[in-house]
């Protein structure tokens, strides 16, 4: 009985049905300002703690950090720069790439920038054009540019 439990509880291989997850979640009304309500900041906490969750299950672990990293500034763009009152994050591994969105209500074109050394914001899309680039993948928005993406090679080609 104790090594069925302990297979009940194994990281997962990715399974054609486990290949995706999205997660709609609401925000503060637009607003003025670079602070973000503490409200909205648990959002991009909670947004990380399931991207983390679900890489973990689908035994993808090596991802989690950097994955995280990426869901967070993705998160945290479209709650500062964007005018509507909900934000959906999707997840999909398929054909070996991790592909991770944050779709919002504002249409917009993000672009990494250089922020001064001293600067406290502004190198979020930096960091994810870095870590998309050190995976073999790359970032970009919608044709509309109300959704935001970044695609990552799964090491080991695990789709």
């Amino acid at each position: 009985m104790a090594s069925n439990l302990f297979r009940e509880h194994q990281p997962h291989r990715l399974r054609s049905t486990d290949d995706r997850m999205s997660v709609c979640f609401e925000v503060c009304p637009p607003r003025t300002g670079d602070e973000i309500p503490e409200r909205d900041a648990r959002r991009v906490g909670m947004a990380r703690k399931l991207t983390a969750a679900r890489l973990r299950y689908c035994g993808l672990e090596a991802l989690v950090d950097d994955a995280t990293l990426i869901v967070s500034e993705l998160v945290t763009n479209a709650i500062q720069h964007g005018d509507g009152d909900q934000i959906t994050m999707t997840m999909t591994v398929r054909g070996g790439v991790l592909r991770l969105a944050v779709h919002g209500e504002t249409p917009g074109r993000p672009v990494a920038c250089n922020a001064p050394d001293d600067a406290e914001r502004g190198r979020g899309l930096f960091l994810v054009d870095c870590l998309a680039s050190a995976y073999g993948g790359k970032w970009g928005t919608s044709d509309d540019g109300t959704t935001t993406w970044c695609c990552l090679a799964v090491p080991g080609g695990q789709s």
